[in-house]
């Protein structure tokens, strides 16, 4: 690769992985967090506040993903041509606010406000951070590494926040609930991270003072290039890329992902609490395990879809672990049993998760980029609203979460269905994509 002789990519390599990928993989693990706490929440604030029914909360879970879907693509654009690392930290400051509001809800009515403007506050996070920042920092063939490696995040918001969760439940400082100093005491990180991010993060390669000139010049090379070489295959507008039938098929993909996904993580809490009758605190380090597992699959995925240059196979194959996890969970009769498929149903929803996101930007660049992965990112959180509403519903009109879990799971099957239709139908790149892909990770280890 061009400027290759006289960069060293180890040292490249090590400097991203500090200043770049650790940032985002901390402002990640901090809105995961904020975001599901209210699952944790659950748990107790009923005891205080009777009018959280199944049904309610189930809109109110949902309703966070009506606001991220209204703001996700306006905020996507405005940062492409605004400044990325600002956008993200504005948005952390201003989720971080709504957190502390949920510690003082009294009706229905500002519980959906606040779980509304949460999702509107979050918006455009990680399509920002995948169609906008990550292009800039890492090349084509790093991207999945960098990708699933942030996203490592999701499963360590739960492995950390679970029994974080558990604990501050069964406590009471100054007067509060322990449900309340959960939102209060959780939404601290995002107000202080927020100023770090403003100040310290930055969005392209010769903003900052900790690489030399020769890596400079090599990132800011291969990005024009890389963009250059995907608008000489079709250059697209935002309108076009919306109507685009392959970025429509990522959409529905990512809408029948999330079902299941956001579906499992609402009430997961609450079932295995049912089942196993184990206090919060118990709880919570019990849900770790099979995020640990889950966590441990992601990072061979990355692994081996970056050695291989495959992403569909990967992708589909772990969609296909979460339908089986989900589709038995109404056969678990054990807390053991129980554990286990949730362990399937994690990596399902979780593995492939960073290498799914690498597949937009192989043939989208700018605007059209940004606007698109924020569309996908949209219909997947329209998922979001349909998940856990759905699994109330079925609580409530047959008295058990059985049928929610089939639904969850066929969902998950569909979609991993629907992936193996990209391998010859995307822009009619993939092969030739992947390819190179694989020799720019190869190039790179080679002169390291």
């Amino acid at each position: 690769m061009e400027q290759a002789a006289n960069v060293d990519l180890a040292h490249l390599k090590r400097a991203r992985d500090w200043r770049i990928i650790l940032p985002v993989f901390l402002v990640s693990i901090i809105a995961c967090i904020d975001r599901v706490n209210v699952a944790y929440a659950k748990l107790t604030m009923t005891a205080d506040l009777p009018w959280i029914t199944p049904e309610v909360f189930g809109m109110g879970a949902g309703i966070f993903f009506v606001g991220y879907l209204i703001f996700e693509i306006p905020g996507s654009l405005v940062a492409s041509h605004f400044s990325a690392t600002k956008w993200i930290a504005r948005i952390m400051f201003t989720w971080g606010l709504v957190c502390v509001f949920m510690a003082f809800i009294s009706t229905e009515f500002q519980f959906f406000l606040c779980r509304f403007l949460l999702g509107a506050s979050e918006a455009s996070l990680y399509p920002v951070i995948y169609s906008v920042l990550f292009p800039r920092w890492f090349t084509a063939g790093e991207r999945a590494r960098a990708t699933s490696l942030m996203l490592t995040s999701l499963l360590l918001s739960n492995i950390i926040g679970a029994p974080i969760a558990g604990v501050l439940l069964e406590s009471s400082f100054f007067g509060l609930h322990g449900w309340q100093e959960l939102f209060i005491l959780e939404a601290i990180p995002a107000l202080a991270f927020a100023v770090f991010f403003f100040f310290c993060v930055k969005d392209r390669p010769d903003q900052v003072s900790w690489l030399t000139d020769a890596e400079k010049k090599y990132l800011t090379d291969n990005f024009n290039k890389e963009q250059a070489a995907m608008q000489s295959r079709k250059k697209y507008t935002v309108l076009e890329a919306f109507h685009d039938p392959k970025v429509l098929k990522l959409c529905l993909i990512y809408f029948l992902w999330v079902v299941g996904f956001w579906g499992f993580y609402f009430w997961m809490p609450t079932v295995l609490k049912e089942l196993s009758g184990l206090s919060t605190s118990l709880l919570g380090g019990a849900i770790a395990i099979p995020m640990t597992a889950a966590l441990l699959v992601q990072l061979v995925i990355s692994k081996t879809a970056t050695m291989t240059g495959d992403k569909v196979w990967h992708v589909a194959c772990t969609l296909f672990v979460g339908a089986v996890g989900l589709g038995l969970s109404p056969f678990a009769q054990s807390l053991p049993v129980a554990l286990a498929l949730v362990c399937l149903s994690a990596i399902g929803i979780h593995a492939a998760m960073g290498v799914w996101w690498t597949i937009p930007t192989t043939f989208l660049t700018g605007p059209a980029a940004a606007g698109s992965v924020a569309l996908i990112n949209s219909c997947g959180n329209l998922g979001g609203w349909v998940g856990p509403n759905m699994m109330a519903w079925v609580k409530v009109n047959t008295g058990s979460f059985d049928a929610g879990y089939f639904i969850m799971g066929a969902a998950m099957l569909v979609s991993g269905l629907l992936v193996l239709t990209i391998q010859y139908k995307l822009n009619g790149q993939r092969k030739d994509v992947f390819a190179a892909d694989k020799a720019a990770v190869s190039v790179e280890e080679a002169e390291a």
